[in-house]
């Protein structure tokens, strides 16, 4: 990690201040003063402000309860970001695991560990995702049955892998997928002949949108959450 990186991590310094400390003389690594910004340092070094030891802190893993009409990414000039309803300093710390498009909300998955995220959205992990879905026509007894055992979606020459259906009504239903393609759940129901009018995500893997979130609030995940993934 550069020594710039590593103050801003580690202290509420901006990286462009940060960049100043280092310049000033201001920090020490393993003893020495360092004023090389983009010195690399290792986690075991011994780095100093200001003659104060500082510490990375540990790694973020937060879920949140993504609102319609915010897309996921880390910063869009021109559109409201999930990442832009976060605190500053935890905004600038995390990226995404597993994107919602704009018009679908619920359960999304935030963190600093990019190991972690890996596990989450790699197609060679057993992650299912459970969404809830509002069709605009009933589902039939025919279109379950090829959700559950696969579509061919448009474009494409492999049929998706079965998905799970539980119908909570004739016009809603849950569906768990184990695959991450574009637009899946919307171009899955397209192939049957159905439309998608509503897209809430439930579930990742073990892990279950926690039912006292508001649209855009947020918390960490706890401990058997966390670790439910890394299994």
């Amino acid at each position: 990690m550069r020594l710039d990186q590593y103050l801003a991590t580690s202290t509420e310094l901006s990286r462009k201040d940060a960049k100043k400390a280092i310049t000033k003389g201001r920090v020490r690594v393993d003893g020495t003063v360092v004023q090389s910004a983009n010195m690399q340092t290792s986690n075991e070094a011994v780095v100093e402000l200001d003659g104060s030891e500082l510490h990375l802190p540990g790694e973020i893993y937060l879920m949140m309860n993504k609102p319609d009409g915010v897309i996921s990414a880390t910063n869009d000039s021109s559109q409201p970001t999930a990442v832009d309803l976060l605190p500053s300093q935890l905004a600038s710390k995390v990226h995404i695991a597993g994107r919602l498009d704009k018009d679908t909300t619920g359960l999304l998955l935030l963190t600093s560990d990019g190991q972690w995220s890996h596990q989450v959205t790699s197609p060679r992990r057993d992650c299912p995702k459970t969404y809830q879905v509002l069709l605009a026509e009933p589902l039939s007894s025919e279109a379950k049955v090829k959700l559950e055992t696969g579509v061919l979606l448009k474009d494409e020459e492999k049929l998706t892998l079965p998905a799970t259906v539980v119908m909570c009504s004739d016009s809603k239903i849950e569906l768990t997928i184990n695959e991450g393609r574009y637009h899946q759940v919307k171009r899955m129901l397209a192939a049957t002949g159905n439309h998608v009018k509503g897209l809430h995500r439930l579930q990742i893997g073990e892990i279950t949108l926690d039912p006292a979130l508001e649209p855009g609030q947020y918390r960490e995940l706890t401990e058997e959450e966390l670790r439910s993934i890394a299994r």
